[in-house]
């Protein structure tokens, strides 16, 4: 059960599928992790595998006031969904970002080898968005979204936030919309061996976007750039990244898919149940200080962890 998501260019080989991600740029240390810059675009010729992408969708695009009124959800993602008097309304508020998030929406929602158009009527501007995961059938072909498939595109958004503006791979594990597991071979699970975070929801509806922690904590040496949802020995993710909120560990909310599975079924939160999706990372991806590269999760400093390494970034000025 599960995707894998990578930030560049991979040979095929190793992995069944990869999976996309998300993130928003923030350069430097005491950035908000809310606040928005230009997301680069997929470096030009990029070749698919499977479900190659690359991520770029801010935190400000997860609480865009759009997914619960503009009408997506009643009308689907079709021509009829998107040529609505709603829709126009909702993406001339702010088109740019309104364009980046109907790219991840599709993304997660439409099946590959579809897209989705739609035509600014305020400047006559066509845009397409490229459909990957497929993780919404039913609202993919044109019907209302099932409460379902609200919840595992919310999922889906949030479990590729990334505070850092960096591509990480990542292995995402959990069920579509309509029940259906996503697929992943032994070869993914072993080589993405850490497990990491578990983050569910319903934006369309209101209800919130959460995350839980089913990692090994951090020392104090690591560093990773998916800091939002991973703890370290304090018991707690290194960052703040509303609009989701930290429910401490996944075990603590969330049930499993069997006695040993790498997934859960459900979350429950204030009385909520969600169907979540579960992440997993290579503990390669993990920035250690010492390791002779000033990553963007460490910092200068004179001593050798991750905010204050000197052997990577040298003394403070």
């Amino acid at each position: 059960m599960g995707n894998v998501e990578n930030g560049r260019r991979r040979g095929a080989g190793v992995l069944s599928r990869w999976a996309w991600g998300l993130a928003v740029a923030v350069v430097g240390a005491g950035c908000d992790p809310g606040a928005r810059e230009h997301a680069p675009a997929d470096p030009p010729g990029t070749q698919e595998q499977a479900a190659l992408s690359y991520n770029s969708l801010s935190y400000n695009g997860l609480s865009f006031n759009g997914l619960s009124f503009n009408g997506l959800s009643f009308n689907g993602l079709s021509f009829n969904g998107l040529s609505s008097a709603d829709f126009a309304a909702w993406y001339a508020a702010e088109p740019e970002l309104a364009d980046e998030v109907m790219r991840y929406v599709v993304r997660c929602a439409v099946p590959q080898g579809q897209t989705r158009t739609f035509k600014d009527p305020q400047t006559n501007t066509v845009h397409t968005w490229t459909g990957l995961l497929g993780l919404a059938p039913g609202w993919a072909g044109g019907a209302p979204a099932t409460e379902a498939e609200q919840q595992i595109v919310s999922a889906c958004l949030a479990a590729h936030s990334n505070p850092f503006g960096v591509s990480v791979p990542i292995s995402v594990l959990g069920r579509n919309g309509q029940g259906a597991a996503i697929p992943a071979s032994d070869g993914e699970l072993a080589a993405f061996g850490r497990p990491e975070s578990c983050f569910f929801g319903n934006v369309f509806k209101g209800q919130g976007l959460y995350a839980g922690s089913q990692n090994p904590p951090l020392d104090a040496t690591q560093s990773t750039t998916r800091a939002c949802a991973v703890v370290d020995g304090s018991g707690m993710p290194r960052m703040t990244c509303a609009p989701l909120v930290y429910v401490g560990s996944c075990s603590s909310v969330c049930t499993q898919t069997g006695a040993a599975g790498p997934s859960f079924a459900n979350c429950t939160v204030g009385g909520g149940s969600f169907q979540p999706l579960t992440t997993r990372v290579r503990a390669a991806d993990l920035a250690v200080c010492g390791d002779g590269v000033c990553q963007v999760t460490e910092s200068c400093g004179a001593s050798n962890t991750y905010d204050a390494c000197a052997a990577d970034c040298g003394a403070c000025p």
